[in-house]
């Protein structure tokens, strides 16, 4: 870049911070405070080792995968895509409601959400204002603090706790010199890290480039990157162009095909879902969705009450995929528990759409099992915000049931403001097992009882018969007698209709 180059560059950074303004106070974590956001004291406030078998930190940063961005384009790098390899970060933020308290919690967790990332915060600075400055999020005498402590510092990201318009982080850029991202693609990052089937992915590849899409940069001041008809220079004049597109223009239109291949592909994988599904009500088998917070625990109750070995992880976002298993109550009904992908705060919608459909296994249950974290610091925000999920999936009248679980980490005082703020939850721990047999029980109760009555008498060369019963419906009574087994029971309509020829038998006798 020459002195002009240079210059006309700097007078625009100029122009930028002159256009903000400062008109609140602001705090900054500082070095020491960052390091606290990050030492095992605070970080158990997101994720703890009573969550059940931990990988430790250090080998999962270890194993750590950079997903790329998988567009199968040949210049993907082109379109300015920022592939997440974060190291060294300062954190930022700015809010105009609510307590310094909370905007401080959602500090911590967007520190918890880049460390999971993969990466280390060094600082970060919390502005209380109005509004964010429409031009720089920051006000301008911050964004000059900002930019020295990024210089002092040698951090290499700055990370915004909420998602910047385009046109903020590239003033930002331009101004501190380092690359700017946001909470919604330090979450996407998170996402095609963990990711592990099929449709997962092609999820997450989605979001994310629904996510590219408006932050497209085109590169440099010149135009004469045309593909197609004669290439035109700065002097060529008028008449010396031809009829094809800038660059930028290509990778739109590649993005738009990409995207519609991946929603014909997701589209595609629905049937098999949806089959699965219906033969489950079809065969009666009742179902529960565990749902709740990112790392509230709900992959170790899983364990806890089914032995499914699902991989517990005390990271944000570890499921991704739902998990579906098979569990028996005491009294011998059968029932799936799935576990499901966990919620944060200001979730992007790319991601609530794009993961509607693994979010169907809550929408279809009978009963949502509703993990909370009882450590955390902020356990009602954190309900308010799943059950705004749910309630975007359209599963706000499905019955819930609230589950405090690493209740070994709250004191006697804290479980009374926990029952206060949810008097019919359960307080359990998946690590030393205290409440699962009242969780199971519960399960056993709030699931919906089959609604007909039948009385049969089912011979004893069909075992069959009285073992699906005890499976899919509730045994009310049974009985010995000399032809055959009588059964009073509660069944589906449809399996009440498929044992009609022994109901008949049971009332000739």
């Amino acid at each position: 870049m020459n002195d002009a180059e240079q210059n006309s560059a700097d007078d625009a950074v100029e122009r930028v911070l002159k256009g903000a303004e400062t008109k609140a106070g602001v705090t900054r974590f500082g070095s020491d405070s960052a390091e606290a956001l990050m030492s095992p004291d605070s970080v158990d406030l997101f994720g703890s080792d009573t969550d059940g078998e931990q990988y430790d930190r250090e080998a999962r940063a270890g194993l750590r995968r950079v997903g790329g961005l998988s567009t199968e384009l040949e210049d993907v790098t082109e379109v300015e895509y920022r592939q997440l390899r974060l190291e060294n970060v300062v954190l930022i933020g700015v809010y105009s409601q609510g307590s310094q308290d909370e905007a401080e919690n959602s500090m911590r967790e967007l520190a918890a959400l880049a460390e999971t990332a993969g990466a280390r915060v060094l600082d970060g600075v919390l502005q209380r204002r109005p509004h964010p400055d429409p031009s720089t999020y920051l006000g301008r005498g911050k964004v000059d603090e900002l930019r020295h402590i990024v210089a002092s510092l040698g951090a290499d990201t700055v990370v915004a706790d909420t998602e910047l318009a385009p046109s903020q982080r590239r003033a930002l850029e331009d101004a501190i010199k380092v690359k700017v991202i946001d909470r919604t693609a330090v979450i996407l990052d998170i996402f095609s890290q963990h990711a592990k089937s099929r449709e997962g992915k092609a999820q997450v590849e989605l979001a994310q480039l629904e996510y590219l899409l408006p932050r497209l940069r085109g590169w440099g001041e010149s135009m004469s990157r045309q593909a197609g008809g004669q290439v035109g220079g700065a002097g060529a004049g008028m008449g010396s162009r031809g009829p094809g597109e800038t660059k930028i223009e290509l990778d739109r239109r590649r993005i738009h095909s990409r995207m519609a291949k991946l929603r014909k592909q997701i589209a595609g994988m629905k049937p098999a879902r949806e089959a699965k599904r219906a033969n489950r009500k079809r065969n009666a088998v009742p179902s529960v969705a565990i749902a709740g917070y990112t790392n509230a625990g709900k992959s170790s109750i899983l364990n806890r009450i089914t032995g499914a070995g699902v991989l517990v992880e005390n990271a944000l976002f570890a499921t991704l995929d739902a998990t579906v298993r098979r569990n028996t109550t005491a009294d011998g009904r059968v029932y799936t528990i799935a576990d499901t992908v966990g919620f944060v705060r200001n979730l992007p919608h790319q991601l609530v759409e794009a993961f509607r459909s693994t979010l169907e296994e809550v929408g279809d249950s009978d009963l949502i099992v509703h993990v909370v974290d009882a450590a955390h610091p902020d356990p009602a925000g954190q309900i308010a915000t799943v059950r705004d999920v749910i309630g975007e999936v359209g599963a706000r009248d499905i019955p819930e049931l609230i589950v405090f679980n690493k209740a070994d980490l709250v004191t006697p005082e804290d479980r009374l403001v926990l029952r206060g703020l949810e008097p019919g939850a359960i307080f359990a721990s998946a690590r030393t097992g205290e409440g699962i047999p009242e969780v199971l029980e519960a399960i056993a109760r709030m699931m919906p009882d089959p609604a007909v009555e039948i009385d049969l008498l089912v011979p004893y060369d069909r075992g069959d018969v009285v073992s699906t019963l005890h499976e899919t419906g509730r045994v009310l009574s049974i009985e010995y007698l000399e032809d055959g087994t009588r059964v009073r029971a509660l069944a589906s309509p449809e399996l009440a209709g498929q044992l009609e020829e022994f109901a008949a038998a049971s009332a000739e006798a």
